[in-house]
């Protein structure tokens, strides 16, 4: 075999100068798009049809072949680096796509997405076959030109459509999800009936049993990937989160799924964008997955390789060859069928499942947007050989118009919808629950020691109800550092543990070493959100606060920790009677959040302590102003908080004291209101000798009865 070659010096030297070219461009095109409130795509695909020979190639040829590829290999550079572009951007399509959102709103979902596929696939097919002959690559196969046209016009853009939504502030309004979901629908079913038609457009002549192995690889590819290949790529996530160490390792492991899925849709004759959006589908179901895993994918795709694949996708528009009467003409009707099928057919899908006018017209007017996946199915159509050269360029400049009446048009229908009582209350608590520490916990590492007796799972039992609440669907790592030899030993004691832990994804990991802290904060470093730590031991010195090995996992720790402090499970577990002290510091908030979390019936009692000489009423002397206005905030601090409770149905009790230590109070509180469980928030001051989390949260935790929480956000 021989050896590989590079490509000529000339042909790379101009491959260098268009991505520099294009990107610039296209970014630049971008950024001013959305100076005019329109998505970047456009700007970032007219930059590429003005530099292309609709304008600045024709205008001045002398810079046109430095931009648009003169030979093969030049065609063949620029396509390779605009597949990367496509591939990324479907991995993160697939990302965004949302299977839980797809099942809550499934009806209104299925309902649009219904009437949003089937009348713009009959418009487009019965159009198609009336088409001047010049517009198919190859005028023998017009059946498969008409099903390829009407599968094109049928698909909605989920990207474009994703970015108009955040703009306008929808994406967490009901329909602003449900457009989302019926878009995910509209796109999935496009793309499998895309699969067959590229599978008929290669396999001869359109016959029943063409068609139906053309479904089937479609159907068998989609089981496998999500089936077999979920459990694969979960053991791999699993495998390079738990076992390798190295930066970006989960990025690599994503972007090479992606790859590997691609290739064999490729080798199957279904696109590789195709194997892109499943595998981003896929990740996205895994709650492992960082999420700075995926703002870096996002910003490879977003800041580099996209852009530079609109731009290519407008180099490749030519404009001047459309404006003869009969290209005219095409073009204009063309973009009336795309409009009205996908607009109509969306409106009519929507009043048939009995959504009101404006709010069918809403969901038709998203839809209609096709924007960057419309550029995907035309490149893939012209590469092979079903569209001409004219309708292409048609395709794309029906893709950008559609995607320019978007925002607008769900400006305009939208002020009519107005959300109803129910969905109010969930953008109030939304809003209220914006930046909670709980939100963005998806990963947890619960270390443990082995213990053994009566009662030897009762922290462990706290644990698990904390857990438990936290959220659904958390990863949850137990963790046991055993003494050299004793894996067997603390691999059964994990086990009959993990029972605790049934209703969680859950992984056991058992470390043989003396050094227990590094073991955990080694383990710590792999992407963990949260770790919690039991603490049943008393302090074994004055510069101990908890455990030597817990105060430096304390003082370590790569994330936030929990710290629950307590010997045996109280009578009543889970508690009856919760206890949050709070200074309306954000540290306070989170103890505040977990114990919400935490609640279930349970009362919950927000506690907030002005310090003082003595109790009660204050005589009006000069100090009495400095003290109503630090009543009236340690007011404002536990009402605020009871309004966060409210909008997660928990309703708790206020209380605010004055006077007195605010330790003492809390001490004193807790005492006679006999409360299970004190939960405090706290930020670990710094210190080079040993843990220190403020007087007050080390006298509570050093006189508590009950067990306390110790929430450490820092």
């Amino acid at each position: 075999m021989d050896v590989f070659t590079a490509a000529p010096h000339h042909d790379v030297l101009v491959l260098v100068v268009q991505i520099a070219t294009l990107l610039i461009a296209a970014r630049s095109f971008g950024f001013l798009a959305q100076r005019f409130g329109q998505p970047a795509v456009v700007g970032e695909i007219l930059s590429g049809v003005l530099l292309g020979p609709s304008l600045l190639s024709s205008l001045a040829p002398a810079l046109g072949v430095w931009i648009v590829p003169q030979t093969e290999v030049q065609g063949y550079l620029l396509e390779v680096i605009s597949l990367l572009g496509a591939m990324f951007l479907l991995i993160i399509t697939g990302l965004e796509t949302d299977l839980p959102l797809i099942r809550r709103h499934a009806k209104t979902a299925l309902g649009v997405a219904a009437g949003g596929l089937v009348l713009p696939l009959v418009s487009g097919f019965v159009m198609a076959l009336y088409l001047p002959d010049f517009l198919l690559a190859d005028p023998e196969r017009r059946l498969v030109f008409a099903l390829f046209v009407a599968t094109a016009l049928s698909i909605s853009a989920i990207p474009v459509i994703a970015k108009v939504l955040i703009d306008l502030n929808l994406m967490r309004r009901d329909i602003g999800q449900t457009i989302m979901a019926a878009g995910m629908v509209d796109d999935t079913v496009a793309w499998i009936l895309l699969s067959i038609v590229l599978g008929l457009a290669g396999g001869g002549a359109v016959t029943a049993g063409n068609v139906l192995f053309s479904a089937g690889k479609i159907v068998v590819f989609m089981g496998l990937s999500f089936t077999l290949g979920r459990w694969l790529l979960k053991r791999a996530l699993d495998f390079m989160q738990d076992r390798v160490v190295g930066p970006d390792r989960l990025l690599s492991l994503v972007v090479a799924a992606a790859f590997i899925w691609g290739a064999v849709a490729q080798a199957i004759q279904i696109e590789a964008v195709l194997g892109a959006f499943v595998v981003g589908i896929l990740f996205g179901t895994m709650r492992r997955l960082p999420i700075d895993v995926v703002h870096k994918l996002e910003s490879v795709a977003i800041g580099i390789f996209a852009p530079i694949f609109f731009a290519v996708a407008g180099l490749k528009v030519n404009i001047p060859s459309l404006l003869t009467p009969q290209l005219l003409l095409t073009t204009l009707i063309v973009l009336g069928v795309a409009v009205f099928g996908k607009t109509v057919g969306a409106y009519t899908g929507g009043r048939f499942i009995g959504l009101d006018h404006w709010r069918s017209l809403a969901y038709g007017s998203a839809l209609n947007a096709r924007g960057a996946v419309e550029i995907i199915i035309a490149t893939i159509g012209l590469s092979l050989g079903i569209l001409s050269q004219d309708m292409y360029s048609i395709i794309v400049l029906m893709a950008v118009a559609t995607s320019l009446m978007a925002p607008a048009l769900l400006r305009w229908t939208l002020q009519h919808v107005v959300p109803d009582e129910q969905e109010s209350k969930r953008l109030r608590q939304e809003a209220l629950t914006s930046g909670s520490l709980l939100a963005r916990t998806n990963r947890v590492l619960l270390p443990v020691r082995q213990r053994s007796g009566e009662g030897r799972f009762d922290l462990q039992k706290i644990e698990t109800q904390l857990i438990g609440r936290l959220g659904e669907g958390l990863a949850v790592t137990l963790l046991n550092v055993a003494p050299p030899g004793g894996r067997a030993e603390g691999a059964a004691y994990l086990n009959e543990m993990g029972a605790l832990f049934a209703a969680q994804d859950l992984s056991k990991r058992v470390v043989e070493t003396d050094d227990a802290a590094t073991a955990i904060l080694d383990e710590a470093q792999k992407d963990y959100d949260l770790i919690i730590l039991g603490a049943s031991e008393k302090a074994s010195g004055r510069d101990v606060l908890f455990h030597p090995v817990t105060d430096e996992i304390i003082r370590l720790a790569p994330c936030p920790t929990m710290i629950v402090k307590g010997t045996r499970v109280a009578e009543h577990w889970p508690p009856l009677r919760i206890l949050v002290p709070t200074n309306g510091s954000a540290s306070a908030r989170y103890a505040a959040e977990v114990a919400f979390a935490l609640a279930g019936d349970a009362k919950v009692t927000l506690l907030s302590v002005v310090e003082g000489e003595k109790r009660g009423d204050y005589r009006f002397d000069s100090s009495v102003g400095a003290r109503a206005r630090q009543l009236s905030n340690a007011h404002s601090i536990v009402t605020s908080l009871q309004q966060l409770g409210e909008a997660q149905e928990v309703f708790a009790e206020t209380e605010v004291r004055a006077g007195g230590s605010p330790e003492a109070v809390i001490l004193e509180c807790a005492e006679r209101g006999h409360f299970d469980l004190i939960i405090l928030g706290t930020d670990l001051r710094a210190s080079t000798q040993r843990v220190f989390l403020g007087p007050r949260v080390e006298a509570v935790l050093d006189g508590a009865t009950c067990p306390v929480i110790v929430v450490n956000a820092s």
